[in-house]
């Protein structure tokens, strides 16, 4: 079997696994969100923390509720960090250095996962199991929770109610995550992933020395890395890494749990908003996107230039060999149109055109399907405005699902998209101005550039992944890259939360023959070409100056 078929063959399994359970798990979903009763696990849950599940919030009230629970978490992770050295089970590790142990407690709480340490060297036991992995759940939670009250804004009319964040959050994670992640993780365990507490130990024999290797519950966290869309490994080569991802079955199925949630949450939209065809046209643009970017990087890194490309089959630079180029490229559009940004071979290899497709799946908003709630309710504020501007071309006052796209929801929606790039460019920009930054850069020219943009686009966007080239470990990126994951996290998140609140409010518009239909062919047409035009338009000039001229010039 040739390579080519065999990438061709694991993106047809992939999609017909997907498939399987975009229903049952996204009816399920809906019914977890729209339950009137609480577990006996969780009713202990709300009776610690002090909360009254039942008492509806405002966007205002609900918006604290996320703030105040993400700031506890950050405080939390930050002090386990820097009392490392002092715990027990901390694998004889030191205390990690305050500019690193801010951007770590930001970057797991944020979902976004950016490792600027290397994992099996840094982080003991009780840092990766009790801090890093909680907030692999619970930082899914959150972004749930709000993709949540957004459907609930739509589907709810003239009260400014979006439910309870505590009661989203514990379903989240009682509910949906913990019961998927255990399941993921028997899978993994028996694909051969380590699962244990076993110390550091040497093993083998490498240019006559030996290496240290630390064992870890690396099944478990490896599961929730995935289902999460998290990303963060136990080890510094992540997803590459044999004991994280030791077969070609385990790394598609770890593709599988990256995409499972984003495209179920599609059904759960749907289910919520009684109109399952609308959940289909939201589902049919993600998926025509994620199919498109995964045809076209697999076309840029299967095309042969030269002997040593018609030899190996593909380019194979930085990629691991028991994964293929198909594999590889597949995990990599998976890994970068989600906020996950684990990664099985690395991204700087990857050719020049490679690379940029990369980058252009973060830069879309990673809404293709995106994050786990990140993915859902950045498709619908693109959805709204992809009805404002057909409202524009003919005429009439915009609508989606029966409320008025009007000048609070589209100033809200604006302010939205323009968060993210506004944070990638301006910090860009000053990386590349400024001395100091441009010291860790590994290579210069268009690349060396591209790792710049890389950085800034993986943390503003929550993603993670890195082109590998760039030293961040100092305290300008540590510290400039924590602000973008930490205002690229939150700052959206008031403005999706006042856009459901202004939403909830609303008396439905009925139904006429004027109404755009937003769940035909040609509203899903529309808003791909909005996505594209809008993402074009912002970072053309930057990507013109990275990948594109690096592609170009090879």
């Amino acid at each position: 079997m040739g390579p080519v078929l065999a990438g061709v063959l694991q993106l047809l399994a992939l999609t017909a696994a997907l498939a399987l359970a975009h229903k049952p798990l996204g009816t399920y979903m809906a019914r977890v969100y729209s339950a009137d009763r609480h577990w006996r696990a969780e009713k202990w849950i709300y009776r610690c923390i002090g909360a009254d599940p039942d008492r509806q919030m405002r966007w205002t009230a609900y918006l604290r509720g996320v703030l105040a629970f993400s700031a506890v978490g950050v405080l939390f992770l930050y002090l386990l960090q820097r009392l490392q050295g002092v715990l027990p089970g901390s694998l004889g590790f030191a205390s990690i250095d305050p500019d690193q142990a801010f951007n770590t407690a930001v970057s797991f709480v944020t979902n976004t996962n950016w490792q600027s340490y290397y994992g099996e060297q840094a982080m003991g036991h009780v840092v990766q199991t009790a801090g890093l992995a909680v907030q692999n759940f619970v930082s899914a939670a959150v972004g749930m929770a709000v993709a949540v009250a957004l459907v609930r804004g739509f589907a709810r009319s003239r009260t400014g109610e979006l439910g309870n964040f505590w009661a989203d959050l514990v379903r989240g994670v009682v509910r949906v995550l913990l019961p998927l992640a255990a399941v993921a993780a028997l899978v993994l365990v028996a694909c051969g992933v380590l699962q244990n507490f076993s110390g550091i130990h040497e093993v083998g024999q490498f240019l006559g020395g030996t290496r240290q290797w630390n064992g870890g519950a690396v099944a478990s966290q490896e599961a929730i890395k995935a289902l999460g869309t998290n990303g963060g490994g136990y080890f510094n080569a992540n997803s590459a890494h044999p004991f994280e991802n030791p077969t070609p079955f385990s790394n598609l199925f770890e593709i599988f749990l990256i995409l499972l949630i984003p495209f179920a949450l599609t059904r759960t939209f749907g289910v919520m908003v009684g109109s399952v065809r609308q959940g289909y046209a939201i589902l049919g643009t993600m998926a025509a996107l994620w199919l498109g970017f995964t045809a076209l990087m697999m076309w840029t890194e299967f095309s042969h230039h030269g002997p040593a490309f018609d030899l190996a089959g593909g380019a194979y630079e930085g990629k691991e060999v028991r994964f293929g180029v198909g594999g590889s490229s597949i995990f990599a559009v998976a890994t970068t149109l989600t906020s996950t940004g684990a990664v099985d071979s690395f991204h700087s290899s990857f050719t020049g055109l490679g690379g940029g497709i990369t980058l252009l799946g973060m830069m879309l908003g990673e809404i293709a399907p995106g994050g786990v709630g990140s993915g859902l309710y950045g498709m619908l504020i693109m959805a709204i405005i992809a009805v404002f501007l057909a409202g524009l071309m003919v005429g009439r006052t915009p609508e989606y699902l029966g409320k008025k796209i009007g000048s609070r929801e589209i100033k809200a929606a604006a302010c939205y998209l323009l968060v993210t790039p506004a944070l990638v460019l301006v910090f860009t920009a000053l990386a590349m101005a400024l001395p100091t930054p441009a010291h860790s850069m590994t290579n210069s020219g268009a690349h060396g550039f591209s790792e710049i943009l890389y950085a800034y686009t993986s943390a503003a966007n929550n993603n993670g992944s890195a082109f590998a080239g760039l030293n961040a470990d100092t305290p300008w990126f540590n510290t400039t890259l924590g602000l973008c994951m930490l205002f690229g996290r939150f700052l959206p998140m008031v403005f999706v939360l006042a856009l459901a609140g202004s939403l909830a409010g609303q008396r439905p518009v009925p139904v006429t023959s004027g109404t755009l239909r937003t769940d035909k062919p040609l509203y899903a047409g529309l808003l791909i070409g909005t996505i594209v035009v809008v993402t074009g338009l912002t970072y053309f000039p930057a990507l013109a100056l990275g990948p594109l001229a690096e592609g170009l010039a090879s």
